[in-house]
């Protein structure tokens, strides 16, 4: 893994709860749509993993998607996110809710979008990630792009970024290394 940019470094080290949308950033951003007029999505088990290393070490995750999915909801459940949103039209008034709910202050919420639709968030979230194969309007607006793709492990870097620089990397996942 790479050195973490100083910048990043005091962002990350802030962080309690990470926020994502899921179309492009927990998925690739395909919609595959069966005979019966079923969704597929396909989900990356790594990211998974980074999402439940955060959670083990007590920061929180939350999913706001503009769609709605049954996937996305399974797949939550799976992870044990509670924080789930989906069918969101206005994204910046669901993230003033989180936020109040949660009683954190934007500093401490991260957020990873991919799109247009994202800019809302990402333009007040205290640290703001952009997906490497999202859309290029958003590279130069944000604190820093995934080297990786959306559904492709995107959301594990993020999620290693953030432990290392909370110092937390190390006895979260020591376990796996008796």
């Amino acid at each position: 893994m790479k050195r973490i940019p100083a910048g990043l470094l005091k962002k990350a080290q802030a962080v309690k709860l990470l926020l994502l949308d899921v179309d492009g950033v927990l998925t690739d951003g395909s919609i595959v749509i069966d005979a019966r007029g079923g969704e597929i999505k396909r989900f990356d088990v790594r990211d998974g993993e980074g999402i439940k290393l955060l959670m083990r070490a007590r920061i929180g995750v939350g999913l706001i998607s503009g769609r709605a999915s049954k996937a996305v909801a399974a797949r939550a459940r799976e992870l044990g996110i509670r924080t789930i949103h989906q069918g969101v039209r206005d994204k910046r008034r669901m993230y003033e809710k989180i936020k109040a709910r949660t009683r954190l202050t934007d500093r401490e919420i991260a957020y990873v979008g991919d799109d247009l639709a994202d800019l809302p968030l990402l333009r007040r979230a205290g640290l703001a990630i952009a997906i490497n194969d999202g859309w290029h309007g958003l590279k130069a607006l944000v604190d820093y792009v995934t080297h990786n793709n959306g559904g492709r492990g995107a959301v594990r870097e993020v999620a290693e970024n953030i432990l290392r620089a909370q110092g937390k990397w190390a006895s979260i996942t020591e376990e796996y290394y008796r």
